[in-house]
């Protein structure tokens, strides 16, 4: 009979005659078993004792450490290659960010096993360098803490009181709902454009950017009125850009597009919805539909068809519908898109809608997704956005002939 899972075996080497134990004690960096190997034993059952012994340390000790030497920069780049495998993208773009701008550049020449509170405090003044703000020294500080979780996870020697640095303090966060005047000033000046609807998409429907940006014509029902939102517009790191590979997850959903943009799933399966559309950006849609430019990947919105939407032309657009508005927050700065979504959540709440229906309209959230309730779930949520769009003025200002046309036609996907 062989030996239980986790007891390790022993085995005779070569032609020396010698025997040998091995025993299983988790995984590296890169994802591979790492095994602990001894030899040099005469007989089997010297070979097997000796195993015993080193089982009982480990269960007394915890795993040994790989060695005592590997530096922060060596351990950094093991563990991003790891980690990429398991976090959505942008997650990994973030952590690469802190550990190759502020981790590696601070104490990449560091031992883990020499780190100091010192040290961990060094890399926050790192990121707090330039101008950036206290949530990039916050991300930095929780990236810096689960690499060192894992390589002490792994065996490595880290001391124990770098876990018991403070992380920065959060400075208040001016970001916040756009004011209900400043909101009707915006949709006021969209209303000029043929993809007024881009806007309203956010401030009504509280769609997400990359949600907005990976939206497609098959994933719009004009008929029924209902929009799919199950993709997301990112782009993903390349793995070989010669060779056309990217980082892509284990088990993670993917559609390529066109160089390294792709579709992929929302974070969460709450994020997978569908939204009922208010007769004003039904009609609104139905317009666009007819003079969007034609594009490749069936999407609603792009760059003039020429390649999918991009945050910086997207910001820019954003920022000049402000200035025509003559809207801007009272820091002096432009509005994010993302407070859009904010104005969305807070036009819900104060129209009194179930605060289980602005979670299902704004993707976060685990309600129950049965078929029969979905129905009654899609009715709810109509009727919630139809209370806000009463109050965004866009229930009384659809014009005559968009309504006709988003009343009348029969949606045909464009090719």
């Amino acid at each position: 009979m062989g030996r239980a899972k986790g007891t390790g075996s022993v085995f005779e080497r070569g032609r020396d005659g010698q025997w040998a134990w091995q025993l299983d004690v988790g995984f590296t960096a890169s994802g591979n078993r790492r095994r602990i190997t001894q030899g040099g034993y005469p007989t089997k059952k010297a070979a097997q004792t000796a195993l015993s012994k080193k089982l009982r340390e480990v269960a007394a000790n915890g795993v040994p450490a790989i060695t005592g030497r590997t530096t922060v920069k060596r351990w950094s780049e093991q563990w991003l290659a790891a980690y990429a495998k398991h976090v959505r993208p942008a997650t990994y773009r973030a952590a690469s960010s802190a550990v190759h701008q502020h981790i590696i550049t601070t104490i990449g020449g560091k031992q883990l096993g020499a780190l100091l509170p010192t040290d961990v405090r060094a890399v926050h003044r790192s990121a707090l360098r330039d101008g950036n703000s206290t949530s990039t020294a916050l991300r930095t500080h929780a990236v810096l803490t689960t690499m060192l979780k894992a390589a002490k996870a792994e065996g490595h020697t880290v001391p124990e009181n770098v876990f018991a640095v403070r992380r920065p303090t959060k400075a208040v966060s001016d970001r916040d709902a756009i004011p209900l005047e400043d909101a009707l000033r915006l949709l006021e000046a969209a209303r000029t454009g043929p993809d007024a609807a881009r806007w309203v998409a956010a401030l009504l429907q509280g769609m997400r950017k990359g949600e907005i940006y990976g939206l497609t014509w098959d994933a719009v029902d004009l008929d029924r009125g209902l929009i799919d939102i199950s993709w997301q517009l990112q782009a993903l790191t390349y793995a070989d850009r010669s060779a056309g590979t990217f980082q892509v997850p284990d088990g993670y959903e993917v559609r390529h597009l066109t160089g390294a943009t792709h579709l992929v799933r929302p974070k969460t399966t709450s994020g997978q919805r569908i939204v009922p559309l208010v007769p004003w950006m039904r009609a609104a849609l139905a317009e666009w539909e007819q003079v969007a430019p034609a594009n490749p990947w069936n999407l609603v919105w792009t760059e003039n068809g020429q390649r999918p939407m991009r945050d910086k032309t997207n910001t820019q657009a954003w920022h000049g519908l402000q200035a025509t508005a003559g809207v801007i927050h009272p820091a002096g700065r432009p509005y994010t898109l993302h407070e859009a979504r904010h104005t969305a959540a807070t036009l819900l709440m104060q129209a009194g809608i179930d605060p289980e229906v602005i979670k299902a309209i704004m993707g976060h959230s685990s309600i129950v997704t049965s078929r029969g309730y979905m129905h009654v779930n899609t009715e709810m949520a109509r009727a919630a956005l139809s209370a806000v769009a009463a109050t965004l003025g866009l229930n009384e200002s659809v014009p005559p002939h968009l309504l006709e046309q988003a009343g009348g036609m029969a949606h045909s996907n464009k090719e």
